[in-house]
């Protein structure tokens, strides 16, 4: 079979939308806020393999782009959500067969005794073939500090099967920059297999603001406008205190503002209630939150932070 010659007209607009790219990167666009950055390097990464795919098409044989990545950035950043959707990308593309993901963290893959760690990390392996395994806390993998560890055992073969299945299996490596910094430094052929390093940005409180708006919507809720006020304040609180999880935080919040809010029509239980009514979190709801007393997580274990 004959490749076609130098002259012939490549349409990668055509490539870009049979792989349905377009309309997962507007997905990422409404799902989350923000985060600029890492939705221009997803492009870029979506850009190499259009390209890539339309070389192999013409005959210009290379090799295949290394494609594992480190996701960098505190909790509730959305790295979890961006490697679900990067996993598709990478199936719309064919460089997948399936184009699922696989979440694990060190208790998957590191065994507690001799022997038990290999089964254990290729299982994981298994499961992930032919998707994306996220590995979150990836750090955890290397305790230099405990020469009877086996993470270090996990990770060689994850080096092993990154290499020689990166056709079919895309690893992202995931958690604390400062840590994740450390344990690259300290695993240099991992390192040098992970290609791609993407840091999520914490949000600013605006960009929390508009992620509480999206969560109310998706659940059928609203704001009060003195609801609203009230929450930005609280925003503003919250992400002074200990333990702060950027988006994972505002949900837990929102949650329960709607456990108050159902307490407080419950009192009313008497008196009809409209549909509004249901809908609308109040700023009673958001203020009675011990945030506004100062108080700080952790001080009594039994009283999570509301």
């Amino acid at each position: 079979m004959g490749y076609p010659s130098d002259d012939t007209l490549i349409d990668l607009q055509s490539a870009y939308d049979g792989a349905g790219i377009q309309a997962m990167l507007d997905q990422l666009d409404r799902e989350l806020v923000g985060l600029r950055p890492v939705k221009a390097r997803i492009r870029e990464i979506a850009a190499l393999l259009v390209v890539d795919r339309a070389r192999q098409q013409v005959g210009l044989e290379t090799t295949p782009p290394s494609l594992h990545m480190s996701f960098t950035g505190r909790p509730g950043t959305g790295k979890t959500t961006v490697a679900e959707r990067m996993s598709k990308i990478l199936h719309g593309l064919g460089y997948v067969r399936k184009g699922h993901m696989v979440t694990a963290t060190r208790d998957d893959l590191v065994g507690q005794y001799i022997g038990h760690t290999a089964p254990k990390t290729r299982e994981m392996l298994k499961k992930a073939m032919g998707g994306v395994l996220f590995i979150d806390e990836a750090y955890y993998l290397y305790r230099p500090e405990n020469e009877r560890d086996y993470g270090a055992e996990a990770i060689e073969i994850l080096l092993q099967v990154m290499e020689g299945n990166r056709d079919d299996l895309v690893v992202i490596f995931a958690g604390y920059k400062e840590r994740m910094d450390i344990f690259y430094q300290s695993n240099p052929g991992l390192s040098s297999r992970v290609a791609n390093h993407i840091d999520f940005p914490d949000y600013s409180a605006a960009e929390l603001l508009a992620i509480a708006q999206l969560i109310l919507a998706a659940e059928n809720y609203r704001f009060s406008e003195e609801a609203s006020l009230a929450f930005a304040e609280y925003i503003q609180r919250r992400m002074q205190l200990p333990f702060f999880a950027n988006a994972r935080s505002i949900r837990n919040a929102i949650d329960r503002a709607r456990m108050r809010q159902a307490n407080r029509l419950f009192s009313r239980m008497g008196s009809p209630l409209t549909k509004l009514d249901l809908m609308t979190l109040e700023a009673v709801d958001i203020t009675i939150s011990r945030v506004f007393a100062g108080e700080l997580e952790g001080s009594d274990p039994a009283r999570p932070l509301s």
